[in-house]
């Protein structure tokens, strides 16, 4: 296989293909050959276009520049320079210009929001102000790819699920729309038919003579289904329903207190005070937290201590009450605020583990029966004719 790889080799960066075996291989090769490794991609086959903008991997090349002895002027320059044309080098561009016209990294970052979020911002303001850029931007890398973990954990929950809906679906309107009609041409001449046959009977004969308009119908109720849900309020209003279920509701608040822990350590760590830390956490939070949020800012500011407060107003856990009252006691409440985050990501596992297990074999016996029941109902009238012949 083939694998381009952007590299920094004594304080430039450099475009390499390589000729290896694997991604390990390559990486083994560039570490023995005394390079680091910036960036690596397969070529070959279909490719997507990469031209949009990777905050991500903007972070991590900027930390290998800086840890190289660049200046933050030379190493923004150095990535422009080396990326393709498009949204990429011309959002590096306007970093560089806002460098050279005398502004600091992050009121840079901050004209930027579309490309930078207001947290990363926040992040770098405060590391200027102790001269620790590059220990910031890392940390704010490390905590991308943490939450990104943590995300992709719900989502996998929820995939199997939603599997299992769709082809269910499939199987039920193959029944409705072409098993049914055909066994009700069956039962035309039958004469005694219980309420469940004729039932299928006249809903056969209706998808024989309206069987176009049926499926426009389900088409256009599908159709306005998707339309209703692109809108903001409805969208809003549907997902408070599904926070409704338990276990669902469980999910969200463990994975909104992970976000807002981890938040929180990353802004504390860097420099940040407390009140404006919970305050740029406060847009990562569910309408429900972040007004408990505001409540605690109340308290946090009249001096009352952050753990008794975060645990008054429902924003913690037994054990991360535990662990911000430590915090607090030794002066590491950025180390405590992160082990509290860890320690909602296992709860969040544990969680997810439970739901999987309890929520798919439910779903899997209420479609088994109710597609069991409509074949059973097809069926049905069978069986009773061949007893009346015996």
């Amino acid at each position: 296989m083939r694998f381009k790889a952007k590299v920094l080799a004594h304080g430039q960066v450099a475009l390499l293909e390589l000729e290896a075996a694997s991604e390990q291989q390559v990486r083994e090769q560039l570490a023995g050959s005394g390079q680091q490794l910036l960036a690596l991609r397969a070529v070959g086959g279909w490719q997507l276009s990469r031209g949009d903008f990777s905050l991500g991997l903007f972070a991590q090349e900027l930390v290998a520049l800086l840890d190289a002895g660049l200046s933050l002027t030379e190493a923004v320059d150095t990535l422009r320079e080396k990326s393709r044309a498009g949204e990429t080098q011309a959002v590096l561009g306007r970093i560089a210009d806002s460098l050279y016209q005398g502004l600091p990294l992050s009121k840079a970052l901050a004209l930027q929001p579309a490309h930078f979020p207001p947290l990363f911002a926040a992040s770098v303001a405060a590391a200027e102000q102790t001269g620790h850029l590059a220990d910031a931007v890392r940390r704010y890398h490390h905590y991308e790819a943490r939450l990104l973990a943590v995300r992709k954990k719900v989502l996998s929950a929820l995939i199997y699920p939603a599997v299992i809906i769709s082809i269910g679906a499939l199987v039920l309107l193959f029944l409705l729309f072409y098993v049914i009609p055909r066994f009700s041409q069956i039962y035309q001449s039958m004469r005694e038919l219980p309420a469940a046959a004729q039932l299928m009977l006249w809903w056969g004969e209706l998808v024989q003579a309206q069987g176009g308009w049926l499926w426009l119908g389900l088409l256009g109720t599908g159709f306005g289904a998707v339309l209703l849900l692109r809108s903001a309020a409805m969208r809003a209003a549907a997902l408070q329903l599904l926070w409704r279920l338990p276990r669902l509701a469980q999910l969200r608040q463990l994975f909104a207190l992970t976000r807002f822990y981890r938040t929180l350590g990353l802004l504390l760590a860097g420099g940040l005070a407390v009140v404006p830390a919970l305050g740029l956490t406060r847009q990562l939070l569910p309408q429900g937290l972040a007004s408990a949020l505001d409540l605690a800012l109340v308290d946090i500011r009249a001096g009352q201590p952050l753990s008794q407060v975060l645990a008054r107003h429902g924003l913690t856990t037994p054990v991360a009450e535990r662990l911000l009252r430590v915090g607090e006691q030794s002066g590491e409440l950025a180390t405590m605020c992160e082990r509290t985050a860890q320690f909602c990501d296992e709860e969040l596992d544990r969680a997810i583990e439970l739901f999987t297990r309890l929520f798919e074999p439910l779903l899997m016996l209420g479609i088994g029966i109710l597609i069991g029941s409509i074949v059973f109902l097809l069926y049905m009238p069978i069986f009773e004719l061949a007893e009346s012949v015996q």
